[in-house]
């Protein structure tokens, strides 16, 4: 009965064991059960932290009449829509009345099936207000991603548009149903609606709003990519959400005046808590490619943004799109201060292309997880300076604010060994720690017990962030790519973003990936490449191509394989899918006939 598919015998007794439970104590299993984090394992700092609730800033600001968001997809007078700061925060108390009224509870989970906008920020700061937990996951797992992400939550409540309620109804969702719009009766009465958000705010604004959460109440659940397994919610209280405000208002400077364009779907809802206006361009934010140059100015133009915050794939059909920007566009684009590029690795050719459209902004490539979402931070500036002589793998940079990051060194066999360190060129698995660490998995006790390290020298709480990499003589990160996609030959372990780094050098090559084939201990090194001009079929490289890659290579390249395309995860379009092309190269260098990876 574990919502893990796992040998269920060896969780059963592992957690038993953790807990003093397996020789007869009489701790009550329940209290275990509940319990997140060991008082031994707390920040000694926690209680002296001061908290101040992620909405605090938003409602500083209730009797302010200046903007708050930029709604760009409804039009006053021919312009985008400005909502206040008074009139978010008043909408907000609505709601936040409302909803306790309706029967949301603190600790009931929510399910948000609304895109990014002043109706989602409002939705979201009124869950947070009372307590409730707010469940996100978006479009991009997919349909069966984006059901299994929900179902295993079981929300008490699911809003959402007209497109997602109807999906909750196809797919058997649990939860009353709140819908954003106000629908005709037939609808909503075919799609279970029991309220739309205009009558609950409403209802709400002759009645009080709950008392508010405290630090240590769960807030939210955040689900991964699903790019390395399926997707897991990831848990955040009110003081890790804190947390992360901190962190990204201080470490990128961000003030009431600056304001915010973000495409990236984790930091979308951010403006108000940082206190700052905000938009979110004209896109699918579960679809990054679907972003265009022309819409990211239209944003900064109505927001007077000086930061942009955008994903890889975001960034690179910006980029493609930016012979349709005017001279109006160009001088917007040319207000920004600081840009920001996250969510996978982000070459410097691309930070190069998007600092030329936006030419007086520094660039930034923070690197991070669901998990955390903010680790590391480089600029382009200091990306070419490595340049001159580079390590393997992507340099990241170093830590954020008060967050801590080591290695934990890898063994013959591949596996992360090695005590925590930040000795130099020493290649492992990378463990963080930060205030803004999430609380752990929904669910998935044995999940959180793999990823924490907190023994020996180093206690305390430390995620395992299944990411390999190095420090260099600078202090600075290099990720080299994911633990489980390692290559374990005979000769010992193989990270894959070098070789492809080197690889990607070679004439007629557009993008490399180097996977393992065979036994593990005993696998061989194959890369599968995008070619320029592209390949018409899958298959093997002309052996000139593959003398060259093999030339090119420190790491010895047994077979070479040619795509028309690299299979990509869904939501970040960007990270290519080593897992699948390792089983689809081992299927085509045992003779079957080569189709699509």
């Amino acid at each position: 009965m574990l919502a893990e598919e796992r040998p269920y015998a060896d969780v059963v007794l592992d957690w038993l064991d953790d807990n003093g439970l397996s020789s007869g104590d009489a701790t009550d299993a329940r209290d275990v059960g509940e319990r997140r984090i060991p008082a031994d394992e707390k920040d000694a700092d926690d209680d002296a932290r001061a908290f101040v609730p992620i909405w605090q800033r938003l409602f500083d600001r209730s009797d302010d009449d200046d903007t708050a968001v930029v709604d760009l997809t409804r039009r006053v007078g021919g312009e985008p829509l400005d909502v206040s700061w008074r009139e978010l925060a008043q909408r907000v108390d609505h709601l936040a009345a409302g909803f306790a009224a309706f029967g949301i509870r603190r600790g009931d989970r929510v399910s948000l099936l609304v895109q990014p906008g002043p109706t989602l920020t409002a939705v979201l700061y009124a869950c947070l207000r009372i307590g409730a937990v707010v469940v996100v996951a978006d479009r991009g797992l997919g349909i069966r991603g984006l059901s299994r992400a929900v179902r295993g939550t079981e929300p008490a409540f699911v809003i959402g548009e007209q497109a997602g309620l109807a999906a909750a109804r196809a797919l058997g969702w649990p939860g009353r149903r709140i819908s954003a719009p106000n629908l005709p009766a037939p609808a909503a009465r075919a799609l279970g609606v029991e309220a739309s958000l205009a009558e609950i705010a409403t209802s709400g604004s002759r009645g009080a709003v709950p008392a508010p959460p405290s630090a240590d109440d769960e807030a939210a659940i955040l689900f991964t990519s699903g790019s390395t397994g399926p997707a897991k919610g990831v848990v955040y209280t009110h003081a890790q959400l804190a947390a992360l405000r901190d962190t990204l208002g201080s470490h990128f400077d961000v003030t009431p005046d600056v304001g915010l364009v973000t495409g990236f779907a984790p930091f979308a809802l951010l403006g108000p808590a940082l206190g700052t206006r905000s938009a979110t361009p004209r896109m699918d934010v579960s679809a990054p490619r679907t972003l265009t140059a022309t819409a990211v100015a239209e944003a900064v133009r109505a927001s007077r943004a000086r930061i942009v915050f955008l994903s890889p794939a975001a960034v690179a059909n910006v980029c493609a799109t930016a012979d349709a920007l005017t001279t109006d566009d160009r001088a917007a684009l040319a207000q920004v201060r600081t840009f920001l590029s996250t969510g996978a690795p982000v070459s410097i050719g691309l930070l190069r292309q998007a600092h030329e459209l936006m030419p007086e902004a520094e660039a930034h490539t923070p690197y991070g997880m669901t998990e955390c979402l903010l680790v590391t931070d480089v600029t382009l500036d200091e990306l070419e300076r490595t340049q001159s002589a580079p390590d393997a793998g992507v340099c990241v940079g170093t830590p954020i604010g008060t967050g801590t990051v080591r290695v934990s060194g890898l063994d013959a066999d591949g596996r992360a060994t090695g005590d925590l360190s930040d000795t130099p060129h020493v290649t492992g698995e990378i463990v963080v720690s930060a205030p803004h660490l999430k609380r752990g998995y929904h669910r998935l006790w044995a999940t959180d017990r793999e990823a924490v390290r907190g023994t020996g020298s180093h206690p305390g709480r430390w995620h395992r962030t299944g990411d390999v990499g190095h420090f260099d003589a600078e202090g600075r990160l290099w990720v080299e790519g994911r633990l489980p996609h390692v290559v374990v030959t005979s000769d010992g372990p193989v990270t894959p973003v070098g070789p492809e780094q080197q690889i990607e050098r070679v004439e007629g090559v557009r993008r490399a990936a180097v996977v393992g084939v065979g036994p593990r201990g005993r696998q061989v090194c194959v890369a599968v490449v995008e070619t320029t001009p592209g390949a018409r079929r899958p298959g093997l490289a002309p052996s000139a191509l593959a003398e060259r890659i093999r030339a090119a290579s420190d790491s010895a390249i047994a077979a070479v394989l040619v795509v028309p395309a690299l299979p990509t995860d869904i939501r970040h379009n960007s990270k290519i899918d080593r897992s699948r092309l390792a089983a689809w190269a081992e299927r085509v260098l045992a003779g079957e006939k080569p189709s699509a990876p």
